[in-house]
Order: C-alpha cells, then sequence, then structure tokens
C-alpha cells in the first residue's frame, strides 16, 4: 500500500510540473460500444442508407473514404479473412494519419453513448463504427481468438488508475506488438496491454510496419500494476472480457424498442424504395456493396 501511494504521489507531480492533463481511467460510460450482437445481416443490409446519411452529415469520413479506397485499390484490393471490400477500406480509412479521421472518430465514439438520441442524432460516423467493428470480429475469428501482448504510449494526456480497477479505453485504441513503436506515439505515459479482443490488422493498414493491434471500445481490462519510470508513468492492463450497454441501437427508435424510421416495418421498401436505389448506386460507387 505505501508503494502505491509512493507512486501516485510521484505521478501526480510529473503531471504537475510537466502541465500534462491528467484524466482517470474508468469504464468509459459514455462511450458507444455496440457490438451488433445478433444484429449483424440487418446492419449490413441498412448500410446504403447509413453510408448516405454518414456522408451528407460529415464531409471529412466522406473525404477520407474516398481516399483510402483509392489506396486499398492501388493496394491490390484485398479482402480475404474480412467479410466485405468495405471493411478492408475502413480500416485503410481508420489508419490514414494524413486527414486525421481516426481522432474525430474516437473523439465522437468517446461521446456518442451519452444516450441514445445522442448516437442518433449526432453520431455521424455509424458505417464506420459498425464496419470496424464487423472487421475486428471477422479478423479475431480468423485469428482463432488469439491474445496479444501490445504496448500504446499516450502523449497529451496522462491517465490516473490504480491495481485492481476495472477499464476500458472507450473508443478504437492502436497499439503495436513493438514498444519501441509504441515510444514513437507518445512519451507522456506507456500501457502494456494483456488483450484478448484486439486484433492485428496489419495487412489492411496504410502502415503495415507499425504492427498494429486496434483494440475494441467495449474490451474491458483490470489494472494490474501502476509505475513510474522517469517521467513517464506506465499502466500495465489485463482482458477480462467485454461489456456493452448498447446492442443493435440504430435498429431501435426509442426504449420502446420500435424499428428506427419504421426501418424493419413490413411497409420499409415502399416509404423508402427511392431512396434505397439512390443510396445503393451510392455504395457500389463507394465500396460498400
Amino acid at each position: 500500500m505505501a508503494i502505491l501511494a509512493q507512486t501516485l504521489a510521484l505521478l501526480a507531480m510529473a503531471m504537475a510540473t510537466t502541465g500534462i492533463e491528467a484524466v482517470t481511467l474508468d469504464t468509459a460510460q459514455d462511450s458507444f460500444d455496440d457490438q451488433c450482437q445478433g444484429c449483424g445481416t440487418n446492419m449490413t443490409e441498412a448500410l446504403p442508407f447509413l453510408n448516405h446519411s454518414d456522408f451528407e452529415q460529415n464531409p471529412l469520413f466522406a473525404q477520407a473514404w474516398t481516399k483510402a479506397r483509392a489506396e486499398w485499390q492501388s493496394r491490390g484490393s484485398r479482402v480475404s479473412p474480412l467479410s466485405s471490400p468495405a471493411q478492408a477500406i475502413a480500416l485503410m480509412a481508420y489508419t490514414m494519419k494524413e486527414l486525421e479521421l481516426y481522432k474525430k472518430f474516437n473523439d465522437a465514439v468517446r461521446a456518442a453513448g451519452r444516450s441514445s438520441q445522442e448516437y442518433q442524432d449526432n453520431f455521424h460516423f455509424k458505417t464506420l463504427h459498425f464496419l470496424l467493428t464487423q472487421a475486428l470480429d471477422t479478423l479475431r475469428q480468423a485469428q482463432k481468438g488469439q491474445c496479444h501482448n501490445v504496448y500504446r504510449g499516450v502523449s497529451k494526456y496522462r491517465l490516473k488508475a490504480k491495481p485492481g480497477d476495472i477499464v476500458r479505453f472507450g473508443q478504437f485504441s492502436s497499439a503495436s506488438k513493438s514498444e519501441i513503436t509504441a515510444k514513437g506515439f507518445g512519451s507522456a505515459m506507456a500501457f502494456h496491454v494483456h488483450t484478448c479482443h484486439g486484433v492485428g490488422i496489419q495487412q489492411f493498414s496504410n502502415y503495415p510496419d507499425e504492427k498494429e493491434v486496434l483494440i475494441s471500445p467495449f474490451e474491458t481490462f483490470e489494472v494490474v500494476e501502476v509505475s513510474q519510470e522517469g517521467e513517464r508513468a506506465r499502466i500495465q492492463l489485463r482482458s477480462t472480457g467485454t461489456f456493452s450497454k448498447y446492442n443493435c441501437e440504430w435498429l431501435k427508435d426509442d426504449a420502446t424498442g420500435n424499428s428506427l424510421g419504421g426501418w424493419g416495418h413490413p411497409l420499409a421498401p415502399f416509404h423508402l424504395g427511392g431512396l434505397l436505389l439512390a443510396t445503393t448506386t451510392l455504395a457500389v460507387a463507394t465500396g460498400i456493396l
């Protein structure tokens, strides 16, 4: 206990002297953590509609998707072992650094779970969130559920935690199998993570040399150790499973569970027919279908 108190005191002193913001590492309750369990087929059928909406509301996503699709095609349009070209393009878009899509996306993911209304009305990354979630699940199955020991560097803030805490990152978090590579992404603090739901995405990354493992927002971890190495804080995490408070949220209208906007209702194709025709054309052009 005395050692822990000393470590936390040193961490607090380091943060005070460097001016780096301290943030508590917790279960990230505001995160949108939908795993779409049991509704993957329905969500896939809805992708043309979702993509049309996201493209209209989110020009950054539209621009990044176009660039990612071109890059994916230039690299040979690999799909296997993923389920669709859209999943491959989503991973390519996420790992593109030039537009920093991943930053805006993760900012939105961390806040979209505040309420169902927040997600429905203000989260304009629905397509990307679903495709990344499905892609990681597909890759995890292909990798036979393999666990990984990975490293993650953080530069802008230090996360406070204590041994025994159960925590989540609450976003899609990039880590590396290489500790040296991870140090290059941040010197404020380092994570040593034993993940069993994060998966290697090297084959679909813009930067395969980084040996990237992508960790989902819903994986839970136990804090095993908190230590200080000079001015660098270090937290060791061990996977304990997953937790989601949302599931198949887009297919719900409200707490009553009604289908959103009549989607899934027997009359939905007639109400949405014209829009679906247009959005399907767009989806084919952009690689969603």
